[in-house]
């Protein structure tokens, strides 16, 4: 049995309403939209790779690719290995940060690669990350759509204090929180539980505003067009 490689892909899973088929799906036309009302995800990679290689596992500690991604949005390493181990790979097809409620569309070829994964880190969190982890290109023509979670990575406390997460311009963050966690408790890629947030913006135990960065799964919408 081969062994498979973690890319280190920080990604969350689809509703497997999106089906299963074969191989040699050459063009995929991909539309991913941020379904939350106040979450941002930082720029997408997305990559069609082969069955020897997997972006990330529930149960399983973070790759150091996936721990960069899901604390700071950087791609970067991802793209390195997955392109080093013969995957075909798009960054940051919407240029970008997705907004709330706002979505992109783009095209890949897969060739005769199997499984489709994709990732982003939500924002304002401390190592959140929608994703979608080794999907089975259907060799079938048609429309295919599921949901998107978010994940945690294990990586860091989620104690939403802000200067432990990225502080963009365009979110507004509170101050004086003394921590919603001070350990990390689950230190292996696990199904998010959601920003806690508050109503003080001047203390209390989260810096998030509860009114608009508290959320709950799923966080996007994926669409696949095979052709």
């Amino acid at each position: 049995m081969k062994k498979r490689t973690q890319l280190g892909l920080a990604i969350s899973s689809v509703a497997y309403a999106l089906g299963s088929a074969g191989v040699n799906a050459a063009e995929l036309e991909i539309t991913v939209t941020n379904a939350t009302k106040g979450i941002y995800f930082t720029p997408l990679i997305v990559a069609a790779h082969s069955s020897d290689l997997f972006m990330f596992r529930t149960g399983q500690a973070a790759s150091t690719e996936v721990e960069i991604m899901a604390e700071g949005g950087d791609i970067s390493g991802l793209s390195t290995v997955i392109g080093n181990a013969g995957g075909v790979v798009i960054e940051n097809p919407a240029g970008g940060i997705l907004d709330p409620g706002v979505g992109t569309s783009f095209t890949l070829d897969s060739g005769d690669l199997e499984y489709l994964s994709l990732s982003a880190m939500l924002l304002p969190t401390n190592d959140g990350f929608v994703g979608l982890d080794s999907w089975k290109i259907p060799t079938t023509s048609g429309t295919y759509k599921a949901t998107l979670s978010g994940y945690d990575a294990g990586t860091e406390a989620n104690d939403e204090i802000a200067s432990n997460m990225p502080n963009p311009p365009f979110i507004t963050f509170g101050s004086g929180a003394i921590g919603v966690e001070t350990t990390v408790t689950n230190a292996v890629v696990h199904v998010h539980p959601g920003n806690l947030g508050d109503a003080d913006s001047a203390g209390g135990k989260s810096d998030l505003d509860s009114s608009s960065h508290r959320w709950l799964n799923p966080v996007a919408t994926i669409t696949i067009v095979v052709k």
